[in-house]
C-alpha cells in the first residue's frame, strides 16, 4: 500500500530524505486527489488536529476516500480522552515504572517517532504506546508522585521536532515504511491485504499450528489477499489492513481482544470480532444464554456464593466446576466429594464471583462441529487423554497432554449434534466458531461455543485439506468486497 506524507507544507519534510511522497495538506484536500492516491497510508503531520482544523480534515476525509489515515480519528479522540490515560497508566504501569525509575526528575517528556525514541532504554515503551496510539509523532508527559503516571498525550507535527532528532525521525519513518512485509519477500501486488495475529510464544497451545497459517497464506494469496503474520507488538500497522484474523488464544483482558476493537473501529473485516470473543470467553455468559434459548446443555447451575451449597443437591458428585474465562480445560475442575467442592470454590470465588457448574457426563470423545458463516464445515471426534476425563490433560507445569482426534466428513456427523450446534453458534454471530458437543445417551448436549477453534494442519483439515483454508479466505474476500462496496471503494 503506497505512503503519503501530509503535512502543513510539503517543505516540512526532506524530499531528498524519504522513500514517500509528500504533499500539503490542502493538496491533498483539493477534489482530485482520490483519484490519484487510491489505496495509500496517509501520514498527517499537520501541526494540529483539534477539532474542524486542516489537519483533522486530513485524517477525516481520507477515511471518507477510502485512504486509511495515520492518525486515524478514533486515535485522535482516543489521544484527547481522559480515560484513555488512566486506562494506559494501569495497562503498561509495570513498563512504566521499570523504563522510568532510573530518572531523578518528577517529570519526563517522551517523544515517540513512528514508534521509536531516540534512546534505546526507552525502546520498548515507546512501541506499546504507539501501539495503543498510532500517530507517526507523539509526546508523552509523565510526572511522579509516589508513581510515575501518564498526565498527557500529544500529537505533535513536523514543525515541533528538535532539528538535532531529525536524523532520527527519517530513520524510523523509513523502517516503518518498509517494515510491514517479511524480510525477503517478494510478491506479487495483491488485491487486498490481510494480517493474521499469532503468538510465537504459545507452542501447542496455538490454535494454528505453523503449517496451518502457512495454508492460510497460500489460500489468500491464491484469491488475491496478501497475508502477513503479525503479532502484538504491530498494532500500529493494523491500518494496512483490509482484514485481521486473529490466530492466537483470545481472551477479554488481553491483546487480542483490544487488538479486535481497534481493527473493527478501524472499518477492518475481523475474525474473531469483540462481540464474540466477550461472549464466547466467558461460560456464564454461555450458560445463560443457551438456557434462555432452550439449547440442551447439560444440567447447569451459575453458581455465587449465596447458592454454593445447592451443587451437590442439584448436580450430585462427581460434578464439573468451571471458571468463567477458562480455556485449554485449565480452570475447569471435577469435584468427588462435598469437601474439594469446597476447596475449589475458595479458590475460584478468588477470582470471579460468578462460577458455572455441570453434572458430569462421561464420554469417550466431545464432537467438535466447526461453523463459518452460520454453515457448519467440518466434524471432529476429539477423544479423552489416556487416563483422564477431558481431551486436554494439563500439567503443573502448564504442558499438555491432549487425547487423539478423528475428523470426519460433517455431512457424516449426527444430524441432531450439528444441529445443536449451529443453532448455539448461530446466537453469538456470524463468525468462526468451533461448538463442543457431548453425546450421551443418545441425546447431544452443547458444551460450549469457542470464538477461537482449533484449526491445525493434520488434524481438522483432515477431510477438506486444503479447501478449509480456501473457504474461511473465501469469507474473508466477500465480506471485504462487501464493505468496499457499502463505501464505494475499489480494487
Amino acid at each position: 500500500m503506497p505512503a503519503l506524507i501530509v503535512s502543513d507544507s510539503a517543505e516540512d519534510w526532506p524530499l531528498e530524505n524519504t522513500s514517500v511522497d509528500v504533499c500539503d495538506a490542502w493538496s491533498y484536500l483539493a477534489p482530485d486527489m482520490p483519484q490519484q492516491r487510491r489505496h495509500s497510508r496517509v501520514f498527517n503531520l499537520c501541526s494540529s488536529y483539534q477539532y474542524q482544523t486542516t489537519g483533522y480534515y486530513v485524517s477525516l476525509l481520507a477515511e471518507a476516500r477510502g485512504h486509511k489515515p495515520v492518525p486515524s480519528i478514533i486515535t485522535l479522540q482516543d489521544i484527547q480522552s481522559p480515560s484513555m490515560l488512566r486506562l494506559v497508566s494501569d495497562e503498561l504501569d509495570e513498563l512504566i515504572q521499570q523504563s522510568l525509575k532510573p530518572l531523578q526528575s518528577e517529570n519526563f517528556t517522551l517523544s515517540v517517532y513512528f514508534g521509536r525514541n531516540t534512546a534505546a532504554r526507552y525502546e520498548r515503551l515507546s512501541r506499546q504506546l504507539f501501539n495503543i496510539f498510532p500517530a507517526p509523532l507523539l509526546r508523552f508527559r509523565f510526572s511522579k508522585s509516589d508513581r510515575w503516571r501518564l498526565r498527557a498525550i500529544k500529537a505533535i507535527g513536523c514543525r515541533e521536532i528538535p532539528p538535532s532528532h531529525w536524523p532520527f525521525v527519517l530513520e524510523s519513518a523509513d523502517k516503518h515504511f518498509a517494515g510491514r512485509s517479511p524480510a525477503g519477500r517478494k510478491r506479487p501486488r495483491m488485491r487486498y491485504d490481510l494480517a493474521i495475529l499469532h503468538d510465537p510464544q504459545a507452542g501447542d497451545d496455538s490454535p494454528s499450528n505453523s503449517s496451518a497459517l502457512k495454508k492460510f497464506a497460500k489460500a489468500g494469496e491464491s484469491l488475491g489477499i496478501a497475508v502477513d503474520l503479525i503479532t502484538k507488538d504491530q498494532a500500529a500497522h493494523l491500518l494496512e489492513y483490509d482484514a485481521l484474523f486473529i490466530r492466537a488464544t483470545t481472551s477479554v483482558n488481553h491483546f487480542t481482544y483490544r487488538f479486535a476493537r481497534r481493527a473493527l473501529s478501524e472499518g477492518l473485516v475481523v475474525i474473531d470480532d469483540p462481540e464474540s470473543i466477550v461472549r464466547c470467553t466467558n461460560k456464564v455468559y454461555l450458560a445463560e444464554l443457551m438456557q434462555r434459548h432452550k439449547i440442551a446443555t447439560p444440567k447447569t447451575l451459575i453458581v455465587h456464593r449465596n447458592n454454593a451449597e445447592e451443587i451437590g443437591e442439584q448436580l450430585g458428585f462427581p460434578c464439573v466446576l468451571k471458571k468463567p474465562d477458562s480455556a485449554f480445560s485449565q480452570g475447569v475442575v471435577k469435584v468427588k466429594t462435598p469437601e474439594e467442592l469446597k476447596t475449589r470454590l475458595d479458590e475460584f470465588f478468588s477470582k470471579s464471583d460468578l462460577l458455572v457448574a455441570q453434572e458430569f457426563l462421561s464420554t469417550n470423545f466431545d464432537w467438535r462441529i466447526g461453523i463459518l458463516d452460520r454453515k457448519p464445515f467440518f466434524a471432529c471426534k476429539y477423544y479423552m487423554a489416556p487416563g483422564h476425563w477431558q481431551i486436554i490433560q494439563q500439567s503443573a507445569e502448564g504442558n499438555g497432554k491432549y487425547g487423539k482426534s478423528e475428523t470426519i466428513p460433517v455431512e457424516l456427523a449426527p444430524r441432531k449434534a450439528v444441529a445443536v450446534a449451529l443453532k448455539a453458534a448461530n446466537l453469538i454471530g456470524d463468525g468462526l466458531y468451533g461448538v463442543d458437543v457431548k453425546e450421551s445417551d443418545g441425546n447431544f448436549y452443547v458444551i460450549e461455543v469457542n470464538d477461537n477453534p482449533n484449526l491445525d494442519a493434520g488434524y481438522e483439515d483432515q477431510i477438506l485439506r486444503d479447501e478449509l483454508y480456501r473457504r474461511i479466505m473465501e469469507v474473508f474476500l466477500k465480506r471485504i468486497e462487501q464493505r468496499k462496496s457499502v463505501h464505494g471503494e475499489s480494487a
